[in-house]
């Protein structure tokens, strides 16, 4: 690459980093509804057709910014994969990482498991980055699975077929009952952050960060991981 090249691309990694910044900051006053591609680069001193070459679409933004989101929080929870050593510390450091970047980045996370943003439909390329929390717990499944560390809860006959289909499409090499306790603790892991980011722990929970811990672990226990 030439140095005009290196520059050019120098430079455009730095507005895109601004345009990205700048859109962040309506997220936070104004919520993902309202970002407008002429709002961010009237506040950089842009014009319109110049933000454009970077960011054709107000979707095409939005995107970055959830995929930007995701793989941030992605990275948290793999970080924490490496901090302790039996299965359930593990799973309650991966939930608690999660926890505090969502408690940290309020607005990020309500953009990628808050409300729909309306006219919006994310694409393939979300796909990937939105699976890595996940992945990273069910890498602690399957450490204790392989090590004789996980007791699976057993299963409802009449969740037979749907345990079948979930366990085919996300974790084949787990116990079906596994998967199956798996998607429910992961909704309550979710529930348990979005209720604390969204305000609907207030007069309710007053040491949050404990609380949060305690029912981590809780989950862990019934997940069935021994230690």
């Amino acid at each position: 690459m030439s140095p005009v090249q290196g520059a050019r691309a120098r430079a455009r990694v730095e507005v895109t980093a601004a345009i990205k910044d700048e859109a962040r900051r309506q997220l936070a006053a104004d919520g993902a509804a309202k970002l407008s591609l002429r709002a961010v680069a009237r506040e950089l001193g842009m014009v319109s057709s110049a933000l454009y070459r970077y960011f054709p679409s107000r979707d095409e933004l939005l995107t970055a910014l959830i995929v930007d989101a995701y793989d941030a929080v992605g990275a948290t929870a793999e970080a924490a994969l490496t901090a302790t050593a039996t299965p359930r510390a593990r799973w309650t450091a991966v939930c608690c990482a999660v926890r505090a970047w969502a408690v940290a980045h309020p607005h990020e996370y309500a953009l990628i498991y808050g409300s729909p943003v309306p006219g919006y439909s994310a694409p393939q390329a979300t796909v990937a980055p939105a699976s890595r929390v996940a992945h990273a717990l069910l890498s602690v499944l399957r450490d204790a699975h392989r090590g004789d560390g996980v007791a699976p809860p057993p299963l409802a006959r009449d969740m037979r077929a749907e345990a079948d289909r979930l366990t085919a499409d996300l974790a084949p090499d787990l116990p079906p009952s596994l998967v199956v306790a798996f998607v429910g603790a992961w909704c309550q892991l979710f529930g348990l952050i979005s209720f604390e980011v969204f305000g609907h722990f207030n007069r309710v929970v007053e040491e949050p960060e404990t609380f949060f811990a305690h029912s981590a672990d809780r989950l862990g226990r019934d997940l069935g991981l021994l230690r």
